[in-house]
């Protein structure tokens, strides 16, 4: 099961997913909390993450690069706002440098009306002996940037549901 929607407003977009995964809830919980896992499957098709820090606790940093196939780095940095084991997660996200710094979206070749921080909800459910799993990414400027975070998002998950082993 996936579902997607873009809900717009004043410019801004929510990108909320949901889907289900055939694995229990502690396994795809973990593939968000650990550094080992998340390197599996964040990024879009035919992306890698050769880099992930996790500083996990509210008030803790993360740090991760996505490469492109054609070797471009994308670093994103954020804030961890709340933790509830196996329930949910919420952070900030924005563009970085390799050393972590909050840069602007145009640093990337993107659109000059990306706010410099978003935020980023995911909760985790049982589901019939699966995990039903929501993402909310909230903030994201109307148009194709949202377009292209949404399918970016739907293709990192799909690499996530084939790490689930």
């Amino acid at each position: 099961m996936a579902k997607n929607d873009l809900i717009g407003e004043r410019g801004k977009q929510e990108i909320i997913i949901t889907r289900v995964f055939d694995a229990p809830r502690e396994l795809v919980w973990n593939a968000w909390i650990d550094p080992e896992h998340f390197k599996r499957w964040w990024g879009p098709k035919d992306y890698t993450c050769p880099f992930c820090q996790m500083e996990l606790r509210v008030g803790g940093k993360y740090l991760n690069c996505m490469r492109s196939p054609e070797g471009q780095d994308f670093w994103s940095t954020g804030v961890y706002r709340e933790i509830v084991p196996l329930e949910r997660i919420v952070y900030t996200d924005s563009f970085a440098d390799a050393e972590g710094n909050v840069v602007p979206a145009t640093h990337y070749g993107m659109r000059s009306d990306f706010p410099l921080e978003m935020l980023v909800t995911v909760t985790f459910e049982e589901h019939d002996g699966k995990t039903k799993m929501t993402l909310m990414h909230i903030g994201l400027p109307t148009g194709p940037d949202s377009e292209g975070a949404q399918q970016g998002w739907n293709e990192s998950f799909d690499k996530l549901a084939e790490s689930l082993w």
